[in-house]
């Protein structure tokens, strides 16, 4: 197991700092900056935008692109949480479409550490993707 730090600092008004120890950048939080709970969305896209790349590549697929646009639905009472969360994937370059349909069940299913939080909360999470031949 191995443990992550970081911290949250406020600035003024509503607006917070957040940074990782270990890395360069900070992210402003509130006011100017993004919520926790678009936050929250962009992780579980990069999380598995991060899976999809890395097991094409593996599987020597040339990916030459790829977007993930994420859309989620909270829940009205608090605490809010997201209840529904969908992934569109958007794949470029000559990708088979079955390998690319195999590298996100992977990331879904097994390596995306950001989505098994969410189904965990009891987040129902759907996907869809399109694999295009040019960027």
């Amino acid at each position: 197991m191995s443990e992550v730090k970081g911290r949250v600092k406020w600035i003024d008004g509503m607006q917070f700092v957040g940074k990782m120890d270990t890395d360069q950048c900070s992210i402003v939080l509130g006011e100017g900056g993004i919520s926790p709970m678009k936050l929250l969305l962009l992780s579980v896209a990069g999380c598995t935008a991060y899976d999809v790349v890395m097991i094409l590549k593996k599987m020597h697929e040339a990916i030459a692109g790829l977007e993930v646009e994420i859309s989620g639905r909270r829940r009205a009472n608090h605490p809010r949480i997201y209840e529904e969360v969908h992934l569109h994937y958007r794949i470029y370059g000559d990708v088979r479409e079955e390998k690319a349909r195999r590298a996100i069940e992977l990331s879904q299913d097994k390596y995306c550490s950001a989505s098994a939080h969410m189904k965990l909360s009891g987040t129902r999470l759907t996907y869809s993707f399109e694999v295009l031949k040019k960027e």
